[in-house]
């Protein structure tokens, strides 16, 4: 894990987590700084990994988020759907797009670092009505940067 991950999560209401955990250990240190919802990427290998959903549907303050993996995959039309926002991974390259009605959120990656994309997690402040998010680069410490520790 990385320690400036976990310090810009410290503080969260709700960790939404959208594949290539890694390993469950991950999933065990983010429980310790709140309630963890994960999904399963393509990464995600193993007895622990199959427990994971392909897909989650999040319900926080009558905000509906949809979160899976591969965008590719979205199966359905969310603002008709209703939902807030999706969440989604895969590329790992950070993004916020609005899309009719609907946020559309790629968090990056806070574990090694993926090709030269920067190093990042993503925000959402759910208000009544509305969805912001933002994307938060992670100052990397010259030992987590030296070792490539993971999310």
């Amino acid at each position: 894990m990385r320690p400036e991950a976990l310090a810009t999560l410290r503080d969260s209401d709700l960790i939404i987590h959208c594949g290539d955990v890694g390993d469950s250990a991950v999933l065990e240190v983010l429980q310790t700084l709140a309630p963890v919802r994960a999904i399963r990427g393509n990464n995600d290998k193993g007895v622990w990994a199959r427990r994971l959903p392909t897909h989650d549907i999040v319900e926080v303050g009558g905000h509906a988020i949809y979160v899976l993996h591969d965008l590719a995959e979205l199966d359905l039309d969310p603002s008709a759907a209703g939902f807030t926002a999706v969440v989604f991974g895969h590329s790992h390259k950070p993004a916020i797009e609005t899309r009719g009605r609907t946020l559309f959120v790629n968090p990056g990656s806070a574990g090694p670092r993926r090709f030269t994309l920067p190093v990042t997690v993503a925000t959402l402040a759910l208000r009544s009505g509305r969805c912001e998010a933002k994307i938060v680069e992670l100052a990397l410490s010259k030992l987590s940067s030296k070792r490539g520790l993971s999310n």
